[in-house]
């Protein structure tokens, strides 16, 4: 509790100075932020690594095993889904109109081109790693897991010698190294807190994050806020869990993930906030937080249908087909994505490509996508915590 009321302290003071508009405060918590986030990024990718080895190498063999990931999948396409749901619910409710034809061509100016290029394909593709190095020095998380799982149950199923002791030994070490260093960050967060909040309240004060397209982001935004504190909490219920308690426990987290606008450079705090503060089980942490961070995308799964049916319905009327359609490409598609900031946004970009549609309106929410990241990437963090507070109470059943 005595973190958390340092941390909403941490909150206030960044916003009021970001506010004062002193152009070397704000050029500093600049500069502090991005080291900030850069360090959390650092740790992020070798704690996704390692937790995921461990705990394949020791599980893999054991039925625990199987049973925490078929309830971490279960949970996890669950919540994607009633977000998706959410979203289309709110989309057909609200029906955002038509953007003017000169207005969706002046976006086109605000769109990477090269980004045009890709296909949901060459994303797929650049998901299966072909050497060791690439996907760590990229932030691949996808590639990541997908090594460390290989790696993981490799561990599990080879015979028992004094060489796979020696792997284990050496593997378990690193990892508490890296959690010493974690700690050390945590310890450190509320500098961090500041500099992010500070960032938020310039860039606010200064006109950068101004704006809206109205009922499109009534409908993501709403949607959000719907699966946050209504969707999720009857989640928890239903499993015979307090939702205020799970919340406030891992509060840190959500915090981290709404500044960093990255659920794989939150995963640190996740870890942290799930073992020490709900008490989960490190067995059932270390092993459903690097998957979440990886899989469970609620926000992006409600942003890519959202934004895909707003974007499409400029070139031809949508029939509830076409919507149905979209909502289980839009679960799949966030399962697939990563966990790095505007994730959702290129991923849609890709797939608006792929269908023709007028990619100009993805230039007129960029401007804004800054607050729908923040909120979502919060959700997604909240959503994790919920598939390992359920999980956990399922293993202990």
């Amino acid at each position: 509790m005595k973190n958390v009321i340092v941390w909403v302290l941490a909150l206030v003071v960044g916003a009021v100075l970001g506010c004062l508009e002193v152009g070397w405060m704000n050029n500093l918590f600049d500069f502090i932020a991005a080291v900030y986030t850069r360090l959390f990024q650092f740790v992020a990718v070798p704690t996704i690594a390692l937790a995921v080895i461990t705990t394949l190498a020791v599980l893999g063999t054991k039925k625990n095993a199987g049973r925490i990931f078929a309830h971490t999948i279960s949970y996890t396409l669950l919540t994607t889904f009633a977000a998706a749901a959410v979203g289309l619910a709110l989309f057909v409710l609200v029906s955002p109109e038509t953007l003017p034809q000169e207005m969706v061509l002046k976006g086109n100016a605000d769109v990477d081109h090269n980004l045009e290029a890709l296909s949901y394909y060459d994303h797929i593709l650049g998901v299966i790693p072909n050497n060791v190095i690439q996907p760590f020095a990229s932030g691949n998380v996808l590639s990541i897991l997908i090594i460390a799982a290989a790696v993981g149950l490799a561990l599990a199923f080879m015979p028992q010698t004094e060489n796979k002791d020696t792997v284990l030994r050496f593997v378990k070490g690193l990892q508490e190294l890296l959690y010493a260093l974690i700690r050390a960050l945590i310890w450190a967060l509320p500098l961090g807190i500041v500099a992010f909040a500070a960032q938020l309240s310039a860039q606010v004060t200064a006109g950068v994050i101004v704006g809206s397209l109205g009922k499109y982001v009534a409908v993501i935004l709403g949607g959000n806020l719907i699966q946050f504190f209504i969707v999720l909490p009857l989640f928890l219920v239903a499993r015979g869990l307090n939702p205020l308690k799970v919340l406030k426990a891992m509060s840190p987290a959500v915090l981290m993930a709404l500044f960093t606008k990255s659920s794989a450079a939150t995963l640190p705090v996740t870890m942290s906030s799930a073992e020490n503060n709900l008490k989960v089980s490190p067995e059932v942490a270390r092993f459903v937080l690097p998957i979440c961070t990886t899989i469970n995308m609620n926000g992006c799964a409600a942003f890519i249908l959202v934004t895909s049916l707003f974007v499409m319905q400029h070139t031809a009327p949508l029939d509830i087909t076409t919507m149905l359609l979209w909502l289980f490409i839009a679960v799949i598609s966030a399962v697939g994505n990563a966990g790095v900031p505007m994730g959702c946004y290129f991923l849609t970009l890709s797939l608006m490509v792929g269908q023709g549609a007028p990619v100009g309106i993805m230039g007129i929410i960029l401007p804004i996508f800054t607050i729908i990241d923040m909120i979502e990437t919060a959700e997604n963090v909240w959503s994790d915590s919920c598939v390992c507070a359920m999980t956990n109470k399922d293993m202990e059943v």
